[in-house]
């Protein structure tokens, strides 16, 4: 995304063959997490563009391995807001709400533990460490936990999903675990930062869709002409093109500040939602154009197909679509 250095461009290149040779490996995702956290930016550092386009080429690549990377390089970033210390390890980032009694926390002498259910918690049977949320009395705050104690375990045997099915995502219980603070009760919602990772998550959808689309080009050069498929593969281009324009202005405009507070909210809204309808249509035009021989026969894009669809559902579609409505009557005349 954007103009980019030779030096950005080969750890881009080097990135999309380590993420090829690690497709749908989770050990070997870990290690190429570790080894990308220590060298890509943070968003809002001058340099946001370059971190979405290595998510973005990591999830064109392979979207198991995407789905490592990003909350690891997630979790760095908020870290480095709020001035914390980033421990050794994999990190992953627990901060979705499920049913049931939520995840409290209490202080116990000098120390906050947890206790209690967390949904939604990738990986955390294979991670180090994690930032989780818990609620503390009627707020949330954000712990960071080492997973290896004996008071967290991962849920066993309730993960089926058949998108992004090595990403085992299923619950943890956490009793008595032992959990540092990170921010002040209710800073994870309100910082910047949380924005800016919404768009990240974005990113990785547009890489996806860009895997979907290459495997419709390939198909297109090695058929006879077909009007057809020239239509779909015309409108594929316009609508990565727009997701793109997207992302790219939302980087620039994060890296000369104009994306805090509401700001960043409802962009976070808005390109999420292009980006997320722009693969939701790749995936569409793809399955029209091709027909039903590469998700029967082409083991790469079936599995691509099944982990985008899967990803795709952490927009929350009509739903993120009324929040942006919402806004748009409450902050007045919007800059159409």
């Amino acid at each position: 995304m954007g103009g980019r250095t030779d030096l950005e461009q080969a750890e881009l290149t080097d990135l999309h063959v380590r993420a090829r040779a690690a497709a749908a490996d989770v050990a070997a995702s870990l290690d190429l997490a570790a080894a990308a956290g220590d060298t890509l930016p943070v968003p809002g550092n001058g340099r946001t563009a370059h971190l979405w386009s290595a998510l973005a080429t990591v999830a064109a690549a392979d979207l198991t391995v995407a789905r490592v990377l990003e909350p690891h390089l997630d979790a760095l970033a908020i870290l480095g807001q709020a001035h914390e210390t980033v421990e050794p390890g994999t990190y992953g980032v627990f901060a979705a709400e499920g049913p049931g009694e939520p995840l409290k926390a209490t202080v116990d002498g000098w120390v906050h533990v947890l206790d209690g259910r967390k949904h939604w918690c990738s990986l955390a049977g294979v991670l180090d460490r994690a930032l989780v949320s818990a609620w503390v009395g009627e707020e949330r705050r954000l712990f960071a936990v080492d997973l290896s104690q004996p008071g967290v375990r991962a849920v066993p045997g309730t993960w089926v999903a058949r998108g992004l099915a090595a990403i085992d995502s299923g619950p943890v219980d956490f009793a008595g675990a032992s959990a540092r603070p990170v921010g002040e009760p209710g800073w994870y919602l309100e910082r910047p930062g949380f924005a800016w990772g919404g768009i990240g998550v974005a990113a990785v959808w547009f890489g996806g869709a860009v895997g979907v689309a290459r495997r419709l080009r390939r198909a297109s050069e090695s058929r006879p002409p077909d009007q057809v498929a020239l239509m779909h593969l015309g409108a594929v281009d316009a609508q990565l093109y727009a997701a793109r324009c997207a992302l790219e202005q939302a980087a620039s405009a994060i890296d000369v500040g104009a994306l805090t507070g509401a700001a960043g909210w409802r962009a976070a809204l808005r390109v999420r939602d292009v980006v997320a309808r722009t693969a939701e249509d790749v995936l569409q035009r793809a399955a029209h154009a091709l027909g039903p021989g590469p998700l029967a026969t082409d083991e790469e894009h079936a599995r691509r197909v099944a982990d985008l669809e899967l990803y795709l559902r952490q927009w929350h579609a009509e739903r993120d679509q009324a929040a942006l409505g919402q806004d748009v009557l409450s902050a007045g005349s919007p800059r159409w």
